[in-house]
């Protein structure tokens, strides 16, 4: 029993100590999605599915490193062509004059809990964002370590201008101003 507490022991050491580096993410494994409120009664869903990251650890638990992110508004998907469309045109994100949504800043651990701060841009608007972070832990495969995490919160896209607002008979929105973003994320440690 002491061999094998010795060993996860050893194990978790070193799966900490290897989160010291530079990560990118692991498309495959990966998945950047957002919600909204959909004729008041219900959410609909969709993501990007092209997208690039990048993760610089100098700590053995992912405190204090620095996240870049970057999504092409262009790969948005909503699984409805003409709703996708909508959304790429000037009515939302206006994909041709602004082709990229951008993130920058720093993952921090707060009382045991993780949060992503740092620079939102969308459109021609950034603004300063707070996410909270679920990190999964950090595994050495036998070809390389792998880390996870969670991200979610929200944003009022109207502060992204983001304006299209068409109305319902009782004056309700068609579309809620609230995006919840859930992100379930994949790393690679880099050589």
């Amino acid at each position: 029993m002491k061999k094998l507490n010795l060993i996860a022991a050893f194990l978790l050491v070193a799966g900490m100590a290897s989160a010291q580096g530079t990560w990118k993410i692991d498309k495959s494994h990966s998945k950047v999605g957002f919600s909204a409120v959909h004729m008041v009664v219900s959410d609909t869903d969709g993501n990007f599915n092209d997208f690039d990251a990048s993760v610089v650890s100098k700590s053995e638990d992912f405190n204090g490193a620095e996240v870049e992110f970057s999504a092409k508004v262009a790969s948005i998907n909503t699984e409805n062509e003409k709703r996708d469309g909508h959304l790429k045109s000037a009515d939302f994100f206006d994909a041709e004059k602004f082709p990229d949504i951008k993130f920058k800043g720093t993952l921090v651990k707060e009382g045991g809990k993780y949060l992503l701060k740092g620079k939102f841009t969308m459109k021609d608007v950034t603004k300063d964002v707070v996410f909270n972070v679920t990190y999964g832990g950090t595994i050495n495969t036998g070809r390389g370590f792998k880390a996870g995490f969670k991200l979610n919160g929200s944003i009022n896209r109207q502060d992204y201008n983001l304006k299209w607002a068409n109305k319902l008979q009782d004056g309700s929105a068609v579309v809620g101003d609230e995006i919840t973003i859930n992100c379930k994320i994949e790393l690679d440690k880099q050589a």
